[in-house]
């Protein structure tokens, strides 16, 4: 700020409130009348010659310029004010204790101009304060005064009439101005305020509207994704199981290769399908990790089994490195989470290696007897990663680049999805490539140890067979050919194909064409499972199943039902156990994957 400044334009800005302007206003335009009235006052007691009035008089005034000169060079209102409450302070003091000697109206009037600006300047803890430093030494004087007691060797002066007429005037004016100032400012405040509060809630009406605009269009998205997932699978259910059936059928050479290339397109597709729903259920934050027992050894083999014949066909070689310490421990976690992650790291590790190794390691890097800390590493001797790309490629729909993307195909969603699920663990993907060398993604994991011996379900379900066999005693037969199976399903393609590929298993299935032809059928008839489509016509699966469950008959409302689905909604196994199915297959779905929680929800049972 210049020092020649005195425009007050020049020390208003826009940061400061509607109060501390009214401050700095109240303080320039007061001191210019404070200003005027002791220029009046100075004129009075000089010309009547009271030497102490003036040099008094004539200090005040002086002050209250340096203060004016201050304000319009620094417009520090605080400390201004501070600073003139003192100096009024002592002036007051002084004149009732030493120059007149006396409490007359203009003390008074003093008394009440140091209240009002104390209060309206700095609060209340220094209004009271001021204002006590004022009132009790006159109160005191005065009971002085009162009693006779007051003496000092000095003889008071004593003004006119007419610089009593100023004083009263000028005082007055100065008490005027400050209330008037202060209560244009609190009005305009609280019209401010008033203004602010209308605007808010215009804002919260907006973002109520806003957010329930966007839970709507969640929902909408969801529904989309729903049935654009039910319509996409349906057809891939029947040419994925056409093909299986075929192939089973021990076709010709040149059909086998033919079936195989359409396996391998449909699976293609549907890996696709499979990919974008994930991520856009990873992007919605509706992921929830499960915490079950499960044997890392054996997710590990069973992972990297398929994936080896893949490496195998390439012509690479393919290692698998699990540490030994983790042989023989269960522990705690999300396995199908932790197997989608390990699967798209191998198959973009085998996708990208034309010659040379994978190498797959499990790594027991910590092992506090409770907790275990696993290191998971992906390794490959492919085409690498350039430095400067190493950000990008975990971008969704991205590849290193459009050669990339052209000459090996995919999404570029498989490296995302990995990226957002250990974030949302709160973990991160570490690193390290070389261009024509290879690549190496890897990761750290936490996991608590069970101690309990859990017994794994593929020799729990070879002990429920074998228990099976022996009591029926039918050794040669295979025991899936005695079950009662009842398929609700609306689809004359899938209804077909079920009746196909349980005809392998010598199963002849019940079909029902809807929900409620289905607890229709139970109701009257004997079975071990249900398997139960979800988007069905006159009652749709959900329903059905929630009737089932209400039957009187102990044997039927506590039926094995598997939801079969092909929708893609977020929770939609929270929806299959509450309307109290016990578990659900995906469509399309591997027959060996149906056919053995088929098997184990029947053991249960029994």
């Amino acid at each position: 700020m210049n020092f020649f400044n005195f425009s007050i334009n020049k020390i208003l800005t826009r940061e400061q409130s509607i109060l501390d302007q009214a401050r700095i206003r109240l303080l320039y335009y007061g001191f210019l009348l404070a200003i005027v009235g002791l220029g009046a006052l100075f004129l009075s007691v000089y010309l009547q010659n009271l030497h102490v009035l003036t040099l008094t008089a004539g200090g005040i005034l002086v002050a209250i310029v340096a203060l004016f000169k201050y304000l319009t060079y620094k417009p520090h209102w605080h400390t201004i004010s501070h600073l003139l409450l003192i100096t009024g302070t002592l002036l007051n003091l002084a004149i009732v204790f030493v120059i007149l000697q006396d409490v007359n109206i203009v003390t008074i009037q003093v008394i009440i101009l140091i209240i009002v600006f104390s209060f309206y300047m700095l609060g209340q803890n220094w209004g009271m304060f001021f204002t006590l430093l004022n009132l009790l030494p006159i109160l005191i004087f005065m009971v002085m005064q009162y009693d006779h007691n007051y003496f000092i060797d000095f003889k008071p002066e004593k003004a006119d009439q007419s610089t009593t007429i100023i004083a009263v005037f000028a005082n007055f004016i100065l008490i005027i101005f400050i209330h008037s100032h202060f209560y244009t400012a609190f009005l305009k405040n609280i019209q401010q305020l008033k203004n602010t509060g209308e605007e808010q809630a215009t804002l919260n009406i907006k973002f109520e509207r806003a957010i329930e605009k966007a839970e709507k269009s969640s929902q909408v998205q969801s529904e989309f994704l729903s049935t654009m997932s039910h319509e996409i699978r349906t057809p891939l259910n029947a040419v994925i199981g056409m093909s299986n059936l075929l192939l089973m059928n021990h076709p010709r050479p040149d059909q086998s290769e033919n079936l195989e290339i359409l396996k391998f397109s449909a699976n293609n597709l549907l890996a696709i399908v499979n990919d974008v729903l994930d991520f856009n259920k990873i992007e919605s934050g509706k992921v929830v990790f499960e915490k079950i027992k499960f044997n890392l050894v054996e997710l590990m083999q069973n992972i990297c089994g398929g994936q080896m014949i893949k490496a195998e066909e390439k012509g690479l070689l393919f290692k698998l490195d699990i540490d030994s310490s983790l042989r023989r421990k269960v522990i705690f976690g999300d396995p199908t989470r932790l197997t989608q992650m390990i699967f798209n790291l191998v198959s973009n590790a085998i996708k990208f290696t034309s010659e040379g190794n994978i190498w797959v390691r499990a790594t027991c890097l910590e092992d506090r007897h409770n907790n275990i800390t696993v290191g998971f590493s992906v390794k490959d001797s492919g085409i690498g990663i350039r430095k400067e790309n190493l950000e990008t490629i975990f971008e969704p729909f991205t590849q290193e680049s459009i050669t990339t993307t052209r000459q090996y195909g995919g999404t570029g969603l498989g490296l995302a999805i990995v990226k957002r699920l250990l974030e949302l663990q709160g973990l991160q993907m570490h690193v390290s490539s070389k261009v024509n060398i290879g690549s190496e993604f890897s990761f750290n994991m936490e996991f608590p140890v069970s101690t309990e011996i859990v017994v794994p379900l593929k020799e729990l379900v070879t002990e429920t067979r074998q228990h099976q066999l022996q009591h029926t005693g039918a050794e040669l037969e295979l025991p899936e050919s005695s079950l009662r199976i009842l398929i609700a399903e609306d689809n004359p393609v899938n209804v077909m194909l079920m009746k196909k590929l349980f005809s392998k298993w010598n199963i002849v299935p019940t079909i029902a064409e809807n929900g409620e032809r289905a607890v229709e059928i139970l109701q009257y008839g004997n079975f071990d499972i249900v398997l139960m489509d979800l988007q069905m016509p006159v009652m749709n699966g959900f329903d059905a199943s929630i009737e089932i469950r209400k039957m009187t008959d102990p044997a039927k409302s506590r039926i094995p039902i598997i939801a079969l689905t092909a929708s893609a909604l977020f929770d939609i196994r929270d929806q299959v156990t509450s309307a109290g199915m016990n578990d659900y297959v995906a469509k399309p779905f591997k027959p060996d994957e149906l056919m053995e929680k088929i098997q184990n929800l029947i053991a249960t049972v029994e």
